[in-house]
């Protein structure tokens, strides 16, 4: 019989009355990542998902590494399907399993009986299965407390199904299972990062990155959409809000105190992209920022930007330190890119001396030479939207 794979679920398993609407959001989460990769039919039973694929054109290798990063799934395996009866299941093992046997020093044989209409119980299917595999493979020593390799023999509704080890998965919620939210996406190591951990608890993500033209060059904008384009990997297709900054920054730069410019240019940040979360459905914002990280990153400081916003601010990295942020964004693949040297608008016309512990009434007073509200719509009525999807050819 083909290979299929076996999604088994995480914290959804501990949901209550509203576990059904966290599995049918995996379900269809799962079903249209598989659409890329050919004809799967993927269905769900006693906290797993199966996916199944339905022909020989199927891309196996493709779908399996795309299950690998889908929130809501804790582990999974591939395995062989074959019918409920021990006969069937030493032959399975032998064919789907005997090389990695044979390259191992020691196994064991650990068994689940879900399927109660089973004649025997889990440990005397281990028991059967692994006296018959030991005498298939001598030079290969039984050990059930420390053994080189596992296998796994699951007796289920409609089949038994054997595998090897099982890979850890994505983790988390289902994406959307949670609601939508805005990141603010610049193109540093943090925000990416930021994305993926909100997404991981269940949040559809979009985007919205500040462009400064000519201060911020194009290969800088590549940057951030190549970063969005990662982070989609995990979380589903995007839209990325490129919102033009340039007039905002050089009308704070005429008219605002000097040691004020960063708290003021992330005050507007924070309303337009409040703005657009509103207009697109977005329940929250979602930040990068680390308490302390820089002079606009203090208690004070986040107090006096995030005033303007009326919707709650997710900042998932507030209390981690910098190797952990890069620990994350090595695994999630988004590292390399987000360091390559172009810049962004955060570093436009940075103060020499930061006002680190600002008053909201100081701020206020600093920009109140500005036509907030004026600067705002214009930045509003040219947004760029860019579709964003992992299966999008790479931008840099």
């Amino acid at each position: 019989m083909k290979e299929i794979f076996l999604l088994k679920l995480g914290e959804i398993v501990l949901k209550g009355a509203n576990k059904r609407q966290f599995e049918a959001r995996l379900r269809a989460n799962v079903r249209r990542r598989m659409r890329f990769y050919g004809n799967f039919d993927v269905y769900l039973m006693q906290s797993t998902v199966y996916v199944e694929p339905m022909d020989e054109e199927c891309d196996i290798d493709g779908a399996w590494e795309a299950c690998r990063s889908i929130f809501g799934v804790v582990s999974l395996c591939r395995c062989r399907p074959c019918e409920k009866d021990l006969d069937a299941i030493f032959e399975a093992i032998e064919n789907y399993l005997g090389d990695d046997l044979d390259c191992a020093k020691s196994f064991k044989v650990e068994s689940k009986r879900s399927d109660k209409a089973f004649p025997l119980g889990s440990i005397q299917i281990s028991q059967e299965i692994g006296g018959r595999l030991a005498e298939a493979h001598p030079n290969v020593k039984v050990d059930v407390h420390h053994p080189d390799y596992t296998v796994f023999v699951e007796v289920r509704d409609l089949a038994a199904y054997v595998h090897g080890p099982a890979e850890p998965g994505a983790g988390g919620l289902p994406t959307g299972a949670a609601g939508r939210a805005m990141c603010l996406l610049s193109g540093g190591i943090d925000s990416p990062v930021a994305a993926h951990m909100m997404g991981k608890r269940g949040l559809e993500i979009e985007c919205v990155h500040f462009f400064s033209y000519p201060y911020t060059s194009q290969l800088a904008k590549d940057k951030v959409v190549e970063l969005a384009r990662l982070v989609t990997k995990y979380t589903g297709k995007m839209t990325l809000n490129v919102v033009s900054f340039t007039e905002i920054q050089e009308a704070i730069r005429d008219n605002c105190p000097e040691e004020f410019f960063t708290l003021i240019m992330r005050r507007f940040m924070m309303e337009i992209s409040m703005r657009i979360a509103k207009h697109d459905g977005c329940g929250a914002l979602i930040t990068g920022e680390n308490l302390g990280q820089v002079a606009s990153q203090t208690m004070e400081a986040m107090t006096v930007t995030g005033a303007v916003v009326d919707i709650p601010i997710f900042m998932p990295l507030v209390g981690m330190d910098k190797e952990e942020i890069v620990t994350i964004a090595r695994k999630i693949g988004t590292f390399e890119t987000a360091i390559l040297p172009y810049e962004d608008c955060c570093t436009v016309f940075t103060p020499k001396h930061p006002k680190t512990k600002p008053t909201l009434e100081q701020v206020v007073n600093a920009e109140r030479k500005l036509d907030r509200e004026a600067l705002i719509t214009r930045a509003l009525e040219n947004i760029e939207r860019i579709k964003v999807a992992y299966h999008d050819e790479a931008v840099l």
